[in-house]
């Protein structure tokens, strides 16, 4: 490539990267305000991987059927498999920086197909079946890129967050899967457990998204386990290395499960939204501490 194809490239690149912030701070602020507090140098990497997060978050509400879905996620696995020249991915501002970010920043592919795959469910009107099932998903879609990220910020040192990010990632899965119950109703997609719901014996309340004492028994059991996971990620955190502001994100668990737990608040069918200055300062302040 001679030194103009390159100026261009680079160009069309550093176009793509700042596409990916513009798309993050419009579909997850809380996201895009966490990256402000890690190094300069890795933000364009953050933004492309929270922009590819909320894209493959949203096909289901983009589409009518779930054939078309899966023609979505079809794409990105092929690109996945594309030579990284590849004219599609390119042409496609969200994917040439996630792979331009793949490549430089060694996060295995294999971690971005379990993503997509576990995505397949957001597809479909199936019941999870296990709280299992829901722990894995919540690692794969959403404890992964959190391990991308510290990856992005500091590779060292987020070996060394191993296990705290894995304990935040999961935490930080179930407090979302919580927080979007209103939205996944809607959609009629459901992310309760069966087993969850059999064991409060609350299975015909979800379906009928009545809140009885049973289904909010089962709702008090899920966010105590994002909080017991939460609490062991924050006894997990070693030293105050760079990777920490990877953790950042969920700093804001404690805000939302107590959003959720305010009196009169219908996890049915209202979303906990704390006060935007109220993240923002935890944000910060969990940035001058242990990150978490």
């Amino acid at each position: 490539m001679d030194e103009a194809a390159t100026t261009e490239r680079e160009t069309e690149l550093a176009d793509h990267y700042r596409h990916c912030e513009a798309a993050l701070r419009e579909q997850d602020l809380d996201l895009w305000l966490a990256c402000l507090f890690a190094p300069a140098q890795a933000r364009p990497h953050l933004h492309a991987i929270g922009a590819f997060c909320a894209e493959i978050s949203s096909v289901r509400a983009r589409v009518s059927q779930p054939i078309l879905g899966e023609m979505r996620l079809r794409w990105w696995y092929d690109s996945l498999e594309a030579p990284a020249d590849s004219e599609g991915a390119r042409a496609h501002p969200i994917a040439d920086a996630l792979f331009d970010t793949l490549n430089r920043c060694a996060i295995p592919r294999e971690e971005v197909v379990e993503l997509l795959e576990a995505h397949s469910f957001d597809l479909y009107d199936e019941q999870m079946e296990s709280l299992a099932a829901l722990e894995t998903y919540s690692d794969r879609v959403f404890g992964a890129p959190l391990r991308w990220r510290a990856r992005v910020i500091d590779a060292e040192d987020a070996a060394r967050q191993d296990e705290a990010l894995r304990f935040a990632g999961r935490a930080y899965g179930l407090t979302a899967i919580l927080r979007a119950l209103p939205r996944h109703l809607a959609q009629g997609q459901r992310f309760l457990p069966l087993d969850l719901l059999a064991r409060h014996r609350a299975e015909s309340d979800f379906v009928e998204a009545k809140l009885t004492s049973a289904l909010a028994a089962a709702l008090a059991e899920l966010r105590g386990k994002a909080r017991n996971n939460f609490e062991k990620a924050r006894k997990a955190v070693r030293g105050d290395g760079a990777a920490r502001a990877a953790l950042l994100p969920a700093a804001l668990i404690p805000l939302y499960l107590g959003a959720m737990e305010r009196k009169g608040f219908d996890p049915l069918h209202m979303i906990a939204e704390p006060a935007q200055w109220r993240r923002q300062w935890r944000l910060w302040r969990a940035a001058r501490g242990r990150g978490i």
